[in-house]
């Protein structure tokens, strides 16, 4: 199948560029990261992945990956969210951008910046779910 390139997110499955892309991971910044865990894990039964290097909480519903984040450089509450793609460059391509490496240590392999400024992580490997 030719791979015809396209900004319309509705063509990009039709025509066999990569699938559909699906939001995989939320990151959240909070105060008390094994409090948050508990939280999510009692109430909504999300399960603990994994724990990063820098203290991130990696839980999931099987589905969707939350992390758990904690710093005061930025404010409480959603960090950003991130998506699994087949296809770093093609993202790059339909959103005219170059993604960025990325450098916070975290598992996104690189990510790009909305309209208005908000992150968006994206990645071909996707997070521990």
């Amino acid at each position: 199948m030719p791979c015809n390139h396209t900004s319309d997110p509705t063509k990009i499955k039709k025509e066999g560029i990569m699938e559909k892309p699906r939001i995989r991971h939320i990151a959240i910044n909070v105060q008390d990261r094994e409090k948050e865990a508990e939280y999510y894990k009692r109430i909504f039964g999300m399960e603990e992945k994994m724990r990063g290097p820098g203290g991130t909480i990696y839980l999931s519903d099987g589905h969707v990956d939350v992390a758990l984040i904690s710093t005061t450089k930025y404010p409480w509450g959603i960090n950003h969210f991130g998506f699994k793609v087949d296809s770093v460059k093609t993202v790059e391509e339909t959103a005219k951008t170059k993604a960025e490496d990325n450098t916070f240590g975290a598992v996104a392999e690189s990510w790009i910046k909305d309209p208005e400024g908000n992150r968006v992580d994206v990645s071909e490997h996707g997070w521990p779910i």
